[in-house]
């Protein structure tokens, strides 16, 4: 059975001191459990904050928010993967859609970050979506496998095994209007069919695809009790202690069942 994931990404919240308030409270009120792994990505400037008030025994990981596919070099306001390795982040999340439609990445970025990750050890979380036209016009398999496959071209099934995917439909990013259980669900069963068909059945089965898109302590039982999806990427609720500790809850009941 895939251990759920569940990975909050704070974007451009919190100040370093502020983080670390925001930890040590979560660390006294987030439930934990080994059937559940709990991530949290904070701004690049709270990382090195958060990775001391964790500590080197803590139960949550540390992960990054982007990367750099370069090691190093000229390349003012980047960050690279071995600083990243060196606070301690064990994930980073790429290719998010707010990287792609304000920032301008595409998909052979993407890839190349991909691979900068997986070189120093860090575990990526791949992100995919459709925009909302692109729902409407019925292209949403197309695009998502079409982002899959781009982002993670030439690697090998074994690179695959400590990559997640997370399915975040654009048009519902911080907008409130999640994709219903069932809307999440087909797109989910279309990626790993995606990644048995372009590697195999074996690394599909394996791998965590993640809802994320609007998930809120309301909605994310109903997410998090299929079968089919593997744990969620949240944003704006996992700024709040309690909100974020009531997904973990959901995470948790979904393998008690």
């Amino acid at each position: 059975m895939r251990t759920t994931l569940l990975v909050g990404n704070w974007k451009m919240n919190k100040t370093a001191s502020e983080a670390v308030s925001f930890v040590r409270e979560l660390l006294r009120t987030l439930p934990m459990s080994p059937a559940v792994e709990v991530v949290i990505a904070p701004p690049f400037t709270a990382l090195q904050s958060v990775a001391t008030a964790l500590g080197p025994t803590s139960r949550i990981g540390l992960g990054a928010q982007n990367l750099h596919w370069e090691q190093q070099g000229a390349f003012t306001g980047e960050i690279s993967g071995p600083m990243l390795r060196d606070l301690g982040c064990t994930y980073v999340i790429l290719g998010h859609s707010e990287r792609r439609t304000l920032f301008g990445e595409r998909d052979e970025d993407i890839r190349k970050k991909v691979r900068a990750a997986l070189m120093n050890e860090l575990r990526p979380i791949l992100c995919v979506g459709e925009s909302l036209a692109e729902r409407e016009a019925d292209r949403t398999e197309a695009i998502v496998t079409g982002q899959v496959t781009a982002g993670l071209a030439a690697l090998t099934a074994q690179e695959l095994s400590t990559l997640t995917i997370a399915y975040e439909p654009v048009w519902a990013i911080g907008t409130g209007h999640a994709a219903t259980p069932e809307q999440a669900v087909a797109v989910h069963r279309a990626i790993r069919t995606c990644i048995a068909t372009t590697w195999n059945r074996e690394t599909a089965e394996g791998l965590r695809i993640l809802y994320g898109g609007s998930v809120t302590p309301q909605n994310a039982e109903s997410f998090l009790s299929e079968s089919d999806i593997d744990g969620a990427l949240v944003g704006g609720a996992c700024l709040k202690t309690e909100s974020f500790a009531t997904i973990a809850l959901a995470a948790q009941k979904k393998r008690t069942h």
